[in-house]
């Protein structure tokens, strides 16, 4: 998920409006598709990305659909959700389709705030890959179409392996690297003179942390017929929280720097290896820095996971427009050609499975030489290890608090009495679900 801000709404306010929202709707309370609009007009499009972005999808639309205006708001990313809150919660019929932050969406649709999409079921799971599906269910119906999808990547300073004398890491999956093998050889870099050995780039956010306690089979954290029971101290979570704290206290990772400030580390010869998107690629082809790319890795005897997901787009269902803003949705999804064209003015995987094919070998050009292989290493991740966030109506809550432990862990604090103390903090915010 390209995630550039990772600032959630509070705690409190989350679980207030959470609360508000069930009150006042339910998800089979809004009347179906075809009840409303007559598949013409204007349909309102919210979202946090800048408009540019969304341009090339809404002319390639405009020119299939002559009759229907597509008009596109933008709210900055920290306001998006509470703006949805309020005016959802409203029955705000002046939005008709919205951008969903995919671990959101159970919670969305809880409190009746995404249109039920079910008849397009199995279109989209023939479409998409299974990751990409099923984050858009909950209750087994779905309630939104994905648009974008994710993955993880292995950056490596050249000139730092040579020093070492360490050999470059292969783009080949069945060659991924350990963890283990990583710290190892981030420290003989740092030996050789780097001066750190290993960042990964979002380092507090569980997006892209997680994979590290599924790798050692500790699970998403959240597990239970409800999802609403926590579940991240286990000897998997333990372990991998361990492993990451001590990457921090031996000096390998540096603390203080904080998400997505971290690339210019790498840019500037200072990481060994870096973790990061395919959305690095097209900053780190214009530095300066002689680098190559490899999987994300895993730890040894454990499983290969890594993070998946973006955005989704719903419809609200108290638009007066839906057949219309249906008729966009599906274009802007379902539809390889406009799938791909959300992805025209943005470096995003595109969710649609036959418009990633088309967008995977220009991904892979824009960084020459450096980057051969890479388009059937992400087609890789997106089926065979791709881990999808867990779908629970407290995510929010949980994500928020495990921000904090993960900020915590880095600085010093023992990782079981964190993973401890941040149960009961999760098990405390749930309570009012």
């Amino acid at each position: 998920m390209k995630r550039k801000l990772l600032a959630a709404t509070s705690l409190l306010a989350a679980g207030a409006l959470f609360l508000a929202g069930c009150s006042t709707s339910s998800p089979n309370s809004a009347p179906a598709i075809g009840s409303e609009g007559s598949g013409t007009g204007t349909v309102n499009l919210l979202g946090s990305e800048d408009p540019t972005t969304f341009a090339p999808v809404i002319a390639a639309f405009k020119t299939k659909n002559p009759d229907i205006t597509v008009k596109y708001a933008q709210v900055p990313f920290d306001q998006l959700n509470p703006t949805l809150q309020q005016r959802l919660g409203a029955k705000d019929d002046t939005i008709d389709l919205y951008t969903v932050d995919q671990p959101r969406l159970s919670q969305l649709a809880a409190q009746g705030f995404l249109e039920d999409l079910s008849t397009l079921k199995e279109q989209t799971k023939a479409a998409v890959p299974d990751a990409q599906y099923s984050v858009n269910l909950y209750q087994d119906k779905l309630w939104a179409l994905p648009v974008w999808n994710s993955t993880q990547l292995m950056f490596f300073n050249k000139k730092s392996l040579d020093a070492a004398g360490i050999a470059y890491p292969s783009i080949d999956p069945a060659q991924r690297m350990t963890w283990e093998q990583i710290a190892k050889d981030g420290k003989a870099a740092q030996a050789a003179g780097t001066q750190f050995g290993l960042l990964l780039e979002q380092v507090e956010a569980y997006y892209q942390l997680q994979p590290l306690a599924e790798s050692l089979g500790g699970g998403s954290g959240i597990t239970g017929d409800k999802m609403l029971t926590t579940d991240i101290t286990n000897t998997g979570w333990e372990k991998a929280m361990q492993w990451y704290s001590d990457t921090f206290s031996s000096g390998l990772s540096p603390r203080g720097v904080g998400g997505f400030q971290t690339s210019p580390l790498f840019t500037s010869g200072k990481v060994a290896y870096f973790v990061g998107g395919p959305w690095d690629i097209g900053n780190f082809a214009k530095s300066d820095i002689d680098w190559g790319v490899a999987p994300m890795p895993y730890f040894a005897g454990g499983s290969q996971a890594t993070p998946t997901g973006s955005w989704s787009w719903g419809i609200n269902p108290a638009s007066k427009n839906k057949a219309a803003a249906k008729k966009f949705l599906e274009f802007a999804s379902l539809d390889p050609a406009g799938n791909l064209a959300t992805t025209d003015a943005t470096t995003i995987i595109p969710a649609n499975t036959a418009a990633t094919a088309h967008y995977l070998p220009k991904l892979e050009a824009l960084g020459g030489a450096k980057t051969t292989g890479l388009a059937n290493l992400i087609a890789h991740e997106n089926t065979q290890t791709a881990t999808p966030r867990p779908v629970s109506v407290g995510y929010i809550q949980f994500e928020e608090l495990m921000g904090k432990a993960f900020a915590d862990i880095r600085n010093g604090s023992p990782v079981d009495e964190r993973l401890k103390q941040a149960t009961q903090q999760i098990n405390d915010a749930w309570k009012q679900l």
